[in-house]
């Protein structure tokens, strides 16, 4: 995918921060630039909708950057609930969509089953393969599956929050216990292992084990939706005492934020995009984020298909391609020692060159 290196985490950054000021699309809505194309983008959200400050957002800005670079037209459906997915697909299918990406693993039948009936229009998918019913991967010409290896990104952030943690304990949680999920999650902990043996510390990860791969998650019926990690980010900070939280949640990361504040002491590690552009009023409290570039990827995959070059060749998100990250620390940079900066930055590169392999059950397989 020959445009999704183009731009890096700055470029990224500053694109999420305008779209951020935008307002929320309407379900079902459909814009054009000019009418330059008669090519069309279309995008559907999970139930987290596209105002989550999270994946599915940044899916919807990386279609609005096409937009505002091809001059193409374009259809969103945001969907409210679970069973509207297939609803949702079809409805932009009848709006003559060239390609449209759905946005999360719970959309991975849904489609699979609409890829298999139109074969002629393109989909991607974020964060999953197509699947039949029984949730096989399939393999389909007109799908294209855009993943990403947080692992590695989450490994940092790991080694960073059991530098900076003042109680010896940090914590994080999950909306599902999902692959998509717990890769960020094993990610981190491998991080905060690596300090305790780089240094000889004993910095404790609550609400996650690799091992057992058991740990604290949202659950319920909206377990992505702010409201829902309520619980569990009180029971990190309160109970377990943990100072630095990576709250792998989408919408509910939000209740991290509200945790944080209330404790006064504690900071948090944002996912998916910069927190700290998503949450403008939350910069005090968010140290850095485990970035995927969602939109750069959604961007290019657009934007190749509108020139003719679309694979299903599946992307992969990497540091090394940079399609995973560390977002800058922002209003943390003069507080993260210059040691354990470079630190951090000593370790990506060893990532990067193979020196250290970070390895999570949920890391998805290589791709272009």
């Amino acid at each position: 995918m020959k445009n999704v290196m183009r731009a890096g985490v700055i470029g990224a950054a500053a694109a999420l921060a305008l779209a951020a000021c935008g307002q929320a699309p309407d379900e079902g809505g459909s814009t054009t630039a000019g009418g330059k194309s008669d090519f069309k983008g279309c995008v559907v959200s999970d139930s987290g909708g596209f105002n989550d400050k999270s994946f599915n957002e940044s899916a919807y800005n990386g279609l609005l950057d096409a937009q505002k670079e091809l001059g193409i037209q374009t259809a969103q459906a945001e969907s409210k609930a679970d069973d509207q997915y297939a609803t949702n697909i079809s409805n932009l299918q009848s709006q003559n969509c060239n390609i449209i990406v759905t946005v999360g693993f719970k959309l991975a039948t849904a489609t699979g089953d609409a890829a298999q009936k139109s074969p002629d229009t393109k989909f991607a998918i974020v964060d999953s393969p197509a699947t039949d019913a029984k949730g096989k991967a399939l393999d389909l010409d007109n799908v294209k599956s855009i993943q990403f290896d947080t692992a590695q990104a989450a490994f940092l952030a790991g080694y960073l929050a059991a530098g900076m943690t003042k109680t010896g304990v940090v914590g994080t949680f999950g909306g599902l216990q999902i692959p998509t999920v717990t890769v960020f999650m094993d990610g981190f902990a491998d991080g905060v292992a690596k300090y305790n043996e780089v240094k000889g510390k004993s910095v404790k990860v609550e609400g996650w084990n690799k091992e057992t791969q058991k740990g604290l998650f949202d659950g319920g019926d909206h377990p992505f939706d702010a409201g829902s990690g309520k619980s569990n980010a009180d029971t990190l900070i309160d109970s377990k005492n943990a100072d630095i939280i990576l709250p792998v949640a989408g919408g509910a990361g939000v209740d991290a934020l509200t945790a944080a504040k209330d404790a006064g002491d504690v900071s948090v590690i944002w996912v998916d995009s910069d927190g700290t552009l998503t949450n403008p009023d939350a910069t005090s409290l968010i140290m850095t984020s485990v970035m995927k570039e969602i939109s750069t990827a959604v961007d290019s995959v657009v934007t190749d298909t509108a020139n003719g070059s679309f694979d299903n060749t599946p992307y992969v998100g990497t540091l090394e391609n940079k399609g995973v990250g560390l977002a800058p620390y922002h209003d943390f940079a003069s507080k993260i020692p210059q040691d354990l900066q470079d630190e951090v930055t000593q370790l990506q590169q060893d990532i990067i060159s193979g020196k250290i392999v970070v390895q999570s059950d949920g890391s998805p397989k290589s791709g272009s």
